[in-house]
């Protein structure tokens, strides 16, 4: 009896007979299959890039799936400089960039936390600092929760010298920047708004932007994001859901780190000594 795909009718399956061929990139031995092409140190440059998930399913033709892929926090690397702003420096790191991330909620009790996630970047090592989380929380009683907490992100933000946030639009961040702008407006404060549309499932977000950098030891963290939710997050997520378990500071922070970062600059100067020609005719 012919098997049917879809409406065409074959008398044997399709590419009944072929054989797979699957070369990894390298061999079981770690040896390059092509190694004029790809030498073991332009391999472990990609290894480096796309994180050990992607790097096995395309590069070792190993596939993994997203369900078994967890967010272990022993590869969070924890540092306890501030970020220079005359060097533009953490520690030895020189900042190329810096991110401010919005992922709002009401902010009550027992329900979605609305965090801010603050994050810089040094380029040249392909290295992600996440150097605050601000999880904002209001009163039950609060007649309006978010201008409250446009009071808070904006005191964050002047503390720190920042003027440009990104915050998600999807549902009740959609009337925000204007909250924002307005709250800003009254306190004379300079803001720039980055107006955020998530098309993408929130598990998907925090697994494509987190895991590549976590899994190469790329991913950093201030120790003061040890006091916050954010480690039990890590502890408890799965790809999956379920649990229980709240994610929003792990949304927050897979924002900032797909977002274009805002250049950053050293503001102190070294000195130009100048040198006048004064052989000249008049």
């Amino acid at each position: 009896m012919p098997i049917v795909y879809e409406k065409n009718a074959f008398s044997t399956p399709f590419l009944s007979g072929y054989k797979t061929l699957k070369i990894p990139i390298v061999n079981a031995n770690g040896d390059p299959a092509w190694p004029e092409l790809f030498p073991i140190s332009r391999i472990d440059q990609l290894r480096q890039m796309v994180g050990i998930r992607h790097f096995s399913s395309q590069m070792l033709l190993e596939f993994i799936p997203p369900e078994r892929t967890r967010l272990d926090p022993g590869g969070l690397h924890f540092y306890d400089e501030e970020f220079d702003s005359r060097t533009a420096k953490i520690g030895l790191n020189l900042i190329t960039g810096q991110t401010l991330y919005w992922d709002p909620s009401t902010g009550r009790r027992n329900r979605d936390s609305s965090a801010c996630a603050l994050l810089y970047r040094d380029d040249k090592n392909r290295r992600v600092f996440i150097h605050d989380i601000l999880y904002l929380t209001v009163s039950d009683q609060e007649q309006f929760p978010l201008s409250r907490q446009c009071d808070l992100v904006l005191d964050f933000m002047s503390s720190r010298n920042l003027h440009r946030i990104s915050i998600e639009t999807n549902g009740i961040g959609g009337g925000l920047p204007e909250i924002i702008h307005d709250t800003a407006a009254r306190r004379g404060y300079a803001l720039q708004v980055i107006r955020i549309q998530n098309s993408r499932s929130k598990s998907d977000r925090i697994l494509g932007a987190i895991e590549p950098l976590l899994s190469t030891g790329r991913l950093y963290a201030h120790y003061r994001v040890r006091s916050t939710p954010f480690l039990a997050e890590m502890l408890g997520w799965s790809p999956i859901g379920g649990g229980g378990i709240h994610d929003d500071g792990l949304d927050a922070v897979a924002g900032a780190i797909t977002q274009s970062p805002t250049p950053v600059h050293g503001t102190a100067t070294t000195p130009r000594t100048y040198s006048a020609n004064t052989e000249f005719k008049i």
